[in-house]
């Protein structure tokens, strides 16, 4: 993982860690659910993954960008031939020809509207020791406009920059991928952070209901001992204290699965998990009524589900792709224009008579110089114009193309609107997992409030003698399982929000986490 990639992923750590900080003391840590949730965004691997992808997104849309970057080149060549002379006109023994070319400047630059301008400036000088040579050596340069544009097929913006767009398309893809993995993971935390908060208080519920049987046993034997009390009395509460004992041990089984679970989110290190024999979650599970409008719920969803953002960008790039098929069956049909002005100068060789004939007497010097100040005044100006058209063959696979990019927009568009539905309904089932368990916490209160009552009366009746062991367990036994109801009703009441916030998309708002911190470069 990179420099910039670890920075925002300590920030957002230390953003989310600001209400308190993990406390270790012995083998037990002291752990907020703001603590996990910061650790595991930090630590976790499919974070860490999906973080890559939005980086390599967005180089690829670097790349696509670098199209209408302008291509420079330059070049110099020199070559030498020397062949044996068929004519002792042209040289007595042997010809030798020297060239060099040069291109000073290659300049192309592809054009948003499809077409491609580009600008040459090359020259090149011969020199030769053939007879009858007028100038010699030669200079020649030329400056060189070119235009070319297609009308029909790859015409327009749109088509010029498709790839650009399809990269856009697919790093918003990686973006909201990487925002569903941490929607997910929040909601991985929350809900083993309040599973391992429920495993703890039902251990807590079930070593009272324990002591109560205990409690009950020590005075069934105290009665026995004094004679007012039967033998089998105390086998019965015997044979409950076993039974709760079981409980207990089931009790401190789970929690150390949701320990393990915990630990597996958080990614402990292998020294961490020998280091920690237990968690102790900070935060206890509240249930404050939530009134929830179901309409409001279902728009937030459709505004910042993932997987909705993900079938929009989707469904724009098949819209792409199906523009793109229709311009491909569209004939070749291209405009090519040249502007150029080219310019000579060298040695001119003056002779006595015939060059053929007579020697070279003297000579007017020339150069470069004079070829460039030829091209630059545009002193010979030169120009061509044409159209070009092209009907190919593979037309044929291009409608099959054409065809196939309509069924794959059809199949988005089909697909989208089920994936509406399916939301629809996901939220309508959270919203209504939150309502009902608010009112299950209500009743469970009430039924174990009544519960304590029923125990305290029963335990009052059996001292005075108008109860029994019997029936004093069985309230026992109906007190702990009240009290675990309750406690159940608002772990789930806590981890339906959690789940409602998921299925709106918007529990990273709700967490105060900001997605541009996990992101390279602005968003």
């Amino acid at each position: 993982m990179t420099k910039k990639t670890i920075l925002p992923l300590l920030i957002i750590a230390l953003s989310l860690a600001g209400h308190g900080s993990a406390q270790q003391t012995g083998g037990t840590m002291t752990i907020s659910l703001d603590d996990c949730i910061a650790r595991a965004l930090k630590d976790n691997l499919g974070v860490a993954i999906q973080i890559l992808g939005p980086e390599i997104s967005s180089e690829a849309l670097s790349q696509a960008e670098a199209k209408y970057v302008p291509t420079l080149s330059f070049s110099a060549r020199s070559s030498s031939s020397e062949n044996a002379s068929y004519s002792y006109i042209d040289a007595a023994e042997s010809l030798i020809d020297k060239t060099q070319n040069y291109t000073f400047l290659n300049a192309s630059q592809p054009l948003p509207t499809g077409g491609t301008f580009s600008i040459d400036m090359s020259g090149y000088k011969t020199s030769t020791n053939r007879t009858g040579q007028t100038i010699n050596p030669r200079y020649s340069t030329t400056l060189r406009f070119n235009f070319n544009q297609p009308l029909l097929k790859n015409f327009g913006s749109k088509m010029s920059r498709r790839e650009i767009l399809v990269a856009k398309n697919n790093l918003g893809v990686s973006d909201e991928t990487l925002r569903k993995t941490l929607m997910d993971t929040v909601y991985s935390v929350e809900s083993a952070y309040w599973n391992l908060v429920y495993s703890i208080e039902n251990l807590d519920v079930r070593k009272q209901s324990l002591q109560l049987a205990k409690d009950l046993l020590e005075k069934n034997q105290r009665s026995v001992e004094v004679g007012t009390l039967a033998p089998m009395e105390v086998l019965s509460a015997q044979a409950e204290v076993a039974t709760r004992e079981a409980d207990l041990i089931q009790a401190e089984v789970q929690i150390k699965s949701n320990e393990d679970q915990m630990k597996q989110l958080l990614r402990f290190t292998e020294a961490e998990d020998k280091a920690v024999t237990a968690i102790l979650p900070k935060d206890k599970p509240t249930y404050v009524a939530r009134t929830v409008d179901l309409d409001e719920a279902i728009a937030n969803a459709v505004q910042y589900r993932t997987d909705l953002e993900i079938s929009r960008i989707n469904l724009e790039t098949d819209r792409l792709n199906l523009s793109y098929a229709k311009n491909q069956v569209l004939p070749d049909l291209s405009l090519n224009a040249s502007y150029y002005s080219p310019g000579i100068d060298g040695t001119q060789l003056i002779y006595a008579g015939n060059p053929l004939t007579t020697p070279v007497i003297g000579t007017i010097p020339g150069g470069i110089g004079g070829a460039l100040a030829q091209t630059g005044k545009f002193q010979y100006p030169n120009w061509n114009l044409g159209l070009t058209m092209t009907l190919p063959l593979a037309n044929v696979f291009n409608r099959a193309s054409l065809a196939q990019a309509k069924l794959n927009l059809r199949q988005a568009m089909l697909e989208m609107e089920n994936q509406k539905v399916q939301i629809y309904v996901e939220v309508k089932n959270a919203v209504r997992s939150v309502e009902a368990n608010y009112k299950r916490i209500l009743a469970y209160t009430t039924a174990r409030q009544l519960a304590e009552q029923k125990l305290a009366a029963e335990e009052e009746k059996r001292r005075v003698g108008m109860s029994t062991n019997y029936v004093v367990l069985t309230y026992q036994r109906d007190l702990a399982n009240a009290r675990i109801s309750e406690l159940n009703a608002i772990v789930s009441f806590n981890v339906s929000i959690a789940s409602l916030e998921r299925s709106m998309g918007t529990n990273l708002a709700s967490k105060n986490i900001q997605f541009t911190d996990f992101v390279p470069g602005p968003r």
